[in-house]
């Protein structure tokens, strides 16, 4: 989690815009009119997402598709054994804290395709088999209603969170419908709270006030379609008499409000975040007296409050402070809403070169942050006090992934989760005051994992910076080059890619003999916000040079071969997919292209597009057009290239990354003479799948694709 304000807007995620009402080209170049940009494309009208051509089309391809690779011999049993564990009854089930002294959980299996949410208590948890007690069958509720919902979560008010917030996503979509919801009476509230279907951040004032920032008024939303107006909603009151607290610009990302609490539910800042760009923000304290701006760097991201304190996370240097990127600083909250721009801050930890702060949580009293050292977990715990912050170590296990789960605001309690990518997960309650850990669940193994071994390598970038990656092969492996292997990678928006365990992946994948590789390259958050900023904009291509050195580092170990070698990546990983396809093609025989960025021409006028530019840059100011078109995967498609048959997803209800890009990229393939598989999910959003059955179709047809390509 980059921050407590980037939780707040994970609906947003893959966003970035400008500050001005236009965003600014240097005063040399005149900005291109957006309508000139692939003005001659044509498959434009694959753009409108549920045009009739549109999905004409999508059923077409996936009506020659699904037969080839569901025909296959194998596909049967990997479905089934995908959703066996997708389904399986032995799962481990996440739990987050409530303040009514409950655990609760979402949980979906083939009997509650679209789940239930529902609570338990931490005795009851702790044995084998849980008391559960259900809250809300969303199965029942959208039969009721004949709807097609997606539940995407529920915001409770502190400190009892029995009243709560739901979101109804049609189909899987960013948008949602929010409901007051009551979990004593585990009903909708009569006459309470309820936003109509929007891409909208909202939290909790009081129990009679909402925070809302959506679109009031037809078109009031930002050029990459997210709220920039935030008001104040009193319960019983119609929309359309909320109160303007804050408004930002169009060209803004987005307004989001947020709250600061202390332990008890207290609030004590009331906030708005303005997302300048996905990485630059400003914020503003609120009150009678009008917003205040805070005097931070614009990249700094704000994690939390605990002891007094709010805790921020540098994302740049700010100098004239002393701090450098990296750094998690804190500032006394009432200093600050005294005086805004001269509260002093005191650092609170510095990763090392090789470190990162990769989230923050708080309990009661402590601060605790997960950090990645090389790429693994660990978990510390911080303390304020007279002298500043002092620090302890979580003794977690070594080489694993650490994941900072539901705290509790009543003690020093919180959920942590260790995983691996040979090792099922398991979920520990650890107490940050006394560091006392017991785990509780151990998630069953879905795969044999005693005939592979987890290995850490280095390759060499094109500019001689050192990318690992991962390796999870197969112990008598033969260095001969005739191993299957599937590469991943994402590099992008500082998401750290790290060690996890996948049961499908490795039933369908490892246990079948494959290699899986992961690649650490630049654009992610492995190494901390330089080693995102390495990436970004005219420095895109050290990214796609990052993964093609992997790929050569594994050929030249002899781990595969560009025979036995596939690759697969998503949204920002997806455009990743594609600039390998069209620039590197001879290294591989297998591209799998999930949701994927392709054409980044237009991008940032489909989808969420506009809200990108911070990442890739502006496809509208001719300077860094230049660049952009340097990789752009959709128009360096060309005849005559030795491009593997290629295997695209995308979804129809997907309403961050369009549809279009991967609709595009199939049809140019095919105008070209490739052969392409195509497969478009009518539901599921940018996720992909709106339940476990799809899920399961969906990775099952991934795993048979691979092993036709690399294992045949």
């Amino acid at each position: 989690m980059r921050s407590l304000v980037l939780a707040l807007l994970a609906s947003t995620s893959l966003m970035t815009a400008s500050h001005a009402a236009e965003p600014a080209a240097p005063a040399t170049e005149v900005r291109t009119p957006l309508s000139e940009l692939g003005k001659s494309d044509p498959y434009l009208w694959m753009e409108e997402i549920e045009g009739t051509r549109a999905m004409d089309w999508a059923k077409a391809r996936n009506a020659k598709t699904m037969p080839v690779l569901q025909g296959d011999a194998r596909y049967a049993g990997l479905e089934s054994q995908a959703l066996a564990i997708l389904n399986a009854k032995d799962r481990v089930p996440g739990v987050s804290f409530a303040g009514d002294g409950s655990l609760r959980n979402f949980w979906q299996d083939a009997t509650h395709v679209r789940g239930l949410w529902r609570k338990t208590t931490l005795e009851s948890y702790r044995t084998a088999e849980p008391v559960w007690e259900t809250i809300l069958d969303i199965d029942a509720l959208t039969k009721a209603e004949n709807a097609n919902w997606v539940f995407k979560g529920a915001g409770c008010l502190p400190p009892e969170d029995t009243r709560c917030l739901l979101s109804l996503s049609n189909g899987g979509k960013d948008a949602v419908t929010v409901r007051e919801f009551d979990t004593t009476t585990k009903s909708f509230v009569p006459g309470g709270f309820e936003l109509p279907e929007g891409k909208q951040n909202y939290t909790w004032l009081d129990r009679d006030t909402l925070l809302v920032a959506r679109e009031w008024e037809p078109g009031q939303v930002t050029k990459s379609g997210y709220a920039y107006v935030l008001k104040t909603i009193k319960r019983g009151q119609p929309l359309s008499a909320a109160t303007e607290l804050y408004r930002g610009t169009e060209t803004d990302v987005s307004v989001s409000p947020f709250v600061l609490r202390d332990a008890d539910g207290k609030t004590v800042a009331v906030m708005a975040a303005r997302g300048v760009t996905f990485f630059e923000s400003e914020y503003y304290l609120l009150s009678d007296k009008g917003p205040v701006k805070l005097d931070l760097p614009l990249k700094a991201s704000i994690q939390g409050y605990v002891a007094g304190q709010m805790v921020v996370l540098m994302e740049q240097d700010w100098a004239e402070k002393g701090f450098k990127t990296g750094d998690l600083i804190s500032f006394d909250l009432a200093a600050l809403k005294a005086a805004p721009t001269a509260a002093k801050a005191t650092l609170v930890l510095r990763p090392t070169a090789r470190q990162s702060v990769e989230s923050v949580t708080t309990t009661r009293t402590k601060l605790v942050v997960a950090l990645l050292d090389n790429v693994k977990g660990a978990a510390r715990v911080l303390t304020h006090g007279a002298q500043g912050w002092t620090s302890q170590d979580l003794a977690l296990p070594a080489n694993s992934s650490i994941g900072l789960g539901s705290t509790s605001e009543k003690d020093e309690r919180l959920f942590v989760t260790v995983t691996g990518y040979l090792t099922p997960s398991t979920f520990w309650l650890a107490d940050a005051g006394t560091l006392k850990l017991e785990q509780v669940k151990a998630s069953p193994a879905r795969f044999d994992a005693s005939t592979h071994v987890v290995e850490q390598f280095e390759a060499t970038s094109s500019d001689g910076v050192k990318i690992p990656y991962f390796v999870v092969r197969p112990k008598a492996v033969k260095y001969d080059g005739s191993n299957p292997t599937l590469l991943y990678a994402y590099g992008g928006f500082q998401v750290p890619m790290t060690p996890g365990y996948s049961g499908v992946m490795g039933k369908l994948w490892l246990e079948r003999g494959g290699t899986y590789v992961v690649a650490n390259i630049r654009g992610g958050g492995e190494f901390g916000p330089a080693w995102h900023e390495a990436g970004l904009k005219e420095n895109r291509q050290k990214v796609y040079d990052d993964f093609f050195a992997v790929s050569q580092d594994l050929i030249t170990r002899k781990i595969t071969s560009p025979r036995r070698l596939g690759i697969m990546g998503g949204s920002n990983g997806g455009l990743l997919m594609g600039v390998a396809l069209t620039q590197r093609p001879e290294l591989y025989n297998a591209i799998v292209v999930q949701v994927p960025l392709f054409d980044m021409i237009r991008y940032s006028q489909i989808g969420a597009g506009a809200s990108w530019v911070g990442e890739y840059g502006d496809p509208a100011i001719p300077s860094e057009r230049a660049v952009i078109e340097k990789y752009d995967p959709y128009s360096n498609l060309k005849a005559g290239k030795p491009y593997p048959e290629v295997f695209i997803e995308t979804s129809t209800k997907d309403d961050r990354v369009h549809p279009a890009h991967a609709r595009k990229a199939a049809a140019r393939l095919e105008e070209l003479g490739y052969p392409v598989l195509y497969y478009e999910n009518i539901d599921g959003g940018h996720a992909g799948a709106a339940n476990l059955a799809e899920t399961a179709r969906r990775q099952a047809m991934e795993y048979i694709y691979l092993s036709r390509k690399l294992m045949d």
